[in-house]
């Protein structure tokens, strides 16, 4: 959607292919964003006090809606950011998922769990457990504008938080719709709420002492909020940008690999953190492969409801621009497309090769339909050149032996890596999601996003008179003593 201020400072959401007005929302101030924040504080004890099943029943039943009411999130999905209706229904789906998994297994991982006390606590019952962090708050982005957020809003939710959202300007009627959808569910109190508007609506959240902020967007922006929570010590959670290499292998299938791939560069038109813009393959089937990607990127239809949509954000549109023409002025050459494939809102498919590593369209990110394929020698040399830039977000690997896909996987700087396929990861809900580098920290999904939203509480309990004491002033040189006997027993030897 293009999103604009009015004179009475209305947030307007319109289509971004047609320019089509949708809705308008408000452009919440501080104010607005510290009393939302503070009605969560509210709610957020009695939604602690439900307990993981109090909580589960109802998440369970916001779930059911969301199912039940599929097609009219994928419809907003796509008036909004103007992606195809399959594919905001198919990010319905695996965000659907995400949030019966995390209700579902809550209590397993952040319930209390007893851990062995060792030989010099033996007389101490020890538990941990992990309890919420209050209030979370979660910066959306406009790309999958309910599959990302629900990473954190979801697990949030089931670690027993209450959450206020703030969705991207390009895409407010969609955190509206499952803030309300969310309401339907938990009528109580609001423990799910969403503040629209700008960018000093996402500061003014960083700064209105929430417990935890997760955040995804660019790198850019990524450092505006973490300078932000700073000023409060607000922990922060950050998923930014991302430049995915992926790497075929000369033995891998060919077929597999340049659908898998062209898909994961062209997917949402290209605006996806872990979209393959990077291609490294090994020469004996490098010309093979740049043959295949061809003829697929040449066959996708472009259109508001065609397979690929329109640029969202208008203002990337002049950077997919600058970085297919730099890679050109730089030696590159385009199999398919090239500026002229910029006619916005569309970009058109565009595939480049002989591009140079230090260029802009591979260095940095695009966030558009384009892809580079650059020939290597080895599949060492493959893994250095995809560990060469600052991002470390996904990955692929394509290759027949397991062993050799297995081995280029764990050497990939990178929070996650797909064998024979593109973007696996994110439909696993039991998988951490995450980067390292400029892609950012934390993890969402999985156990590790269910604690990334929660502080570990360590609890001993005596059960009886210890054999030494060593914590008390009544303790004498004996106790010291037989403390170092029980030390050089358990790590003396060896």
């Amino acid at each position: 959607m293009t999103a604009t201020v009015t004179d009475q400072d209305v947030l307007e959401s319109r289509s971004p292919a047609t320019g089509e007005l949708l809705a308008t929302y408000p452009v919440d101030d501080a104010t607005a964003v510290q009393a939302a924040v503070e009605r969560a504080r509210e709610a957020a004890g009695w939604w602690r006090d439900l307990g993981f099943d109090g909580r589960k029943s109802r998440l369970q039943a916001w779930k059911h809606t969301l199912v039940r009411r599929i097609d009219e999130l994928a419809g907003l999905m796509h008036d909004e950011t103007g992606k195809p209706l399959d594919d905001a229904r198919l990010e319905a789906v695996v965000a659907i998922d995400h949030l019966g998994w995390a209700a579902k297994h809550a209590a397993k991982v952040l319930g209390p769990r007893r851990v062995p006390s060792g030989l010099i606590g033996i007389n101490l019952a020890a538990s941990v457990e992990y309890q919420p962090v209050g209030v979370v708050g979660v910066i959306g982005p406009w790309n999958y504008p309910i599959l990302t957020p629900m990473g954190s809003i979801a697990y949030a939710l089931a670690a027993g938080n209450s959450v206020v959202f703030k969705p991207s300007e390009h895409s407010p009627g969609v955190g509206v719709w499952l803030a309300d959808t969310f309401a339907e569910a938990v009528p109580e109190l609001p423990v799910f709420q969403v503040v629209t508007g700008f960018g000093a609506t996402g500061a003014a959240l960083c700064q209105a002492g929430v417990g935890k902020l997760g955040f995804t967007g660019s790198t850019a922006t990524a450092k505006k909020v973490m300078a932000a929570c700073a000023e409060t010590l607000t922990p922060v959670l950050i998923e930014a940008g991302g430049k995915d290499a992926a790497i075929v292998a000369a033995d891998a299938d060919l077929d597999v690999a340049a659908d898998a791939i062209t898909f994961g560069a062209m997917g949402n038109a290209g605006q996806t953190c872990v979209g393959i813009e990077r291609a490294y393959v090994e020469s004996a089937v490098f010309d093979s492969f740049v043959e295949k990607v061809k003829v697929i990127a040449e066959g996708i239809q472009i259109g508001t409801d065609e397979q690929l949509g329109p640029i969202t954000m208008p203002s990337q549109v002049p950077i997919i621009q600058r970085h297919i023409e730099d890679a050109l002025a730089n030696g590159g050459r385009a199999v398919v497309g090239g500026p002229e494939s910029v006619r916005a809102p569309y970009v058109h498919p565009v595939v480049l090769v002989d591009v140079p590593e230090d260029s802009e369209a591979v260095r940095e990110e695009t966030f558009g339909p384009t892809l580079t394929i650059t020939r290597v020698d080895s599949l060492d040399e493959a893994v250095r050149l995809a560990n060469g830039g600052k991002y470390g977000l996904g990955s692929a690997i394509f290759s027949r032996s397991r062993k050799t896909a297995m081995d280029v996987a764990r050497r990939l700087r990178t929070g996650m890596t797909s064998i024979n396929g593109v973007q696996s990861f994110a439909m696993v809900p039991s998988l951490p999601f995450g980067g390292t580098g400029d892609s950012g920290f934390g993890r969402i999904h999985g156990p590790d996003g269910l604690k990334e939203f929660t502080r570990p509480k360590a609890v001993t309990r005596h059960r009886f008179k210890a054999p030494t004491r060593p914590l008390t002033f009544t303790r004498t040189t004996k106790d010291v003593v037989n403390t170092l006997k029980l030390l050089r027993i358990l790590h003396g030897k060896g």
